[in-house]
């Protein structure tokens, strides 16, 4: 059976969609940890990076536009929703407000900017998905022209205007690394010496991205066999859609899986990188990873996007640890959590809603040194 890869940005389906937005306005979930809201308002935030002042940045896929292709269910809208936040101490404000963004109409299940990082010039770049073959952009059945700005790596100035500097999903188009089905969907990208290190979950890849825009594969991500409907014994290929890219304190690429259908619990990966060698598994048991960031002692933190699997309904996500080969949940009831960072103050900052264009998405803080559960603070907005 050909599974679909997957679309926008994580999501994969209707009824997953659906059932995230229902528990979204039904339930309250318990809180497990302190933390409180440094930034709200955000619409489908996903990855979040200091810059070397100290300053956060986070990328929000947007909440799509009034552009739209198909009917139904099935309808997705474009537009510029997408946007790039700065939070400097109290202070929180859009640097760039008119990125590419396209959505089911309700605005959930987006693709636009996913990640930030900074150029050798201490330029900020901002990588945009995709989540479809390269070669629909432009055309009238995708979008038209506004299509072109989606899979692009993007440079943001101080007055927040934008351009495209190097087009990473037409890499895609010419070289498919895993040999499958033609589809880029950039997620995530980490600035490493002379270039980038981008994470294309559609691709199935790690691409290496040199300043002068020449692309090349580092690593391809097998396919893996697993047991689906559970119980059954009948097996299927499952992709590995990797969302997620951080340097470890050994040189070593570290990358972080979401996995494709059917997302079994405990069914991703953290893989370990070495250029001309074939990636090896760095630790197992995780379920739908978004995203994994190293802090300054080499520590790793992981997030899940939900803990119970993209086909449960659950869209609570968890934060855990991992450090000399343990693993400690930190927290497990995040709401659909779509980014991690570390900052100088030694806390941890995590982005919520990531799959919800509806303006309620949270940047949250929580002390990185809790090994256990503490009294909840639940932040003033936060479901």
């Amino acid at each position: 059976m050909k599974q679909k890869r997957v679309r926008g940005a994580l999501w994969l389906s209707m009824l997953v969609v659906v059932a995230f937005v229902a528990l979204a306005a039904a339930q309250a979930a318990p809180r497990a940890v302190q933390y409180e809201a440094v930034a709200d308002g955000l619409s489908s935030p996903r990855h979040l990076e200091f810059d070397a002042e100290g300053t956060l940045y986070v990328a929000e896929a947007g909440s799509g536009g009034e552009t739209c292709i198909g009917e139904g269910e099935e309808q997705r809208c474009i537009g510029t929703s997408g946007a790039i936040t700065v939070i400097d101490g109290e202070t929180q404000e859009r640097l760039a407000d008119d990125l590419v963004s396209y959505a089911l109409a309700d605005g959930s299940d987006t693709t636009g900017p996913h990640d930030v990082a900074w150029d050798g010039e201490g330029n900020l770049m901002v990588i945009v998905g995709l989540g479809a073959d390269p070669g629909q952009r432009g055309t009238d059945a995708f979008f038209g022209a506004i299509s072109n700005n989606l899979g692009q790596l993007v440079q943001v100035a101080a007055n927040g205007t934008w351009t495209n500097e190097i087009d990473v999903a037409a890499y895609e188009s010419t070289a498919n690394p895993d040999g499958g089905e033609i589809d880029s969907n950039p997620y995530a990208i980490e600035r490493i010496e002379g270039g980038y290190l981008v994470a294309d979950a559609g691709a199935n890849a790690l691409l290496h991205v040199a300043d002068d825009g020449t692309i090349s594969t580092v690593a391809v991500f097998p396919n893996r066999m697993v047991e689906f409907p559970p119980g059954s014994g009948d097996m299927m290929p499952m992709q590995a859609v990797p969302t997620s890219v951080d340097v470890g304190p050994d040189g070593a690429y570290y990358v972080g899986q979401l996995t494709g259908f059917p997302f079994p619990v405990d069914g991703a990966n953290i893989y370990r990188v070495v250029p001309g060698e074939e990636p090896e598994v760095y630790a197992d048991g995780f379920t739908n990873i978004v995203d994994i960031a190293f802090d300054g002692d080499g520590t790793l933190y992981v997030v899940e996007i939900t803990s119970n699997s993209l086909l449960s309904g659950d869209p609570h996500g968890s934060l855990i640890r991992v450090d000399d080969g343990h693993q400690t949940v930190i927290a497990d009831d995040l709401f659909m959590p779509g980014g991690v960072a570390i900052g100088d103050d030694g806390h941890l900052y995590v982005t919520t809603r990531a799959a919800l264009g509806d303006g309620m998405g949270q940047v949250l803080r929580l002390n990185a040194q809790f090994t256990s559960y503490l009294p909840v603070i639940v932040p003033s907005g936060t479901p």
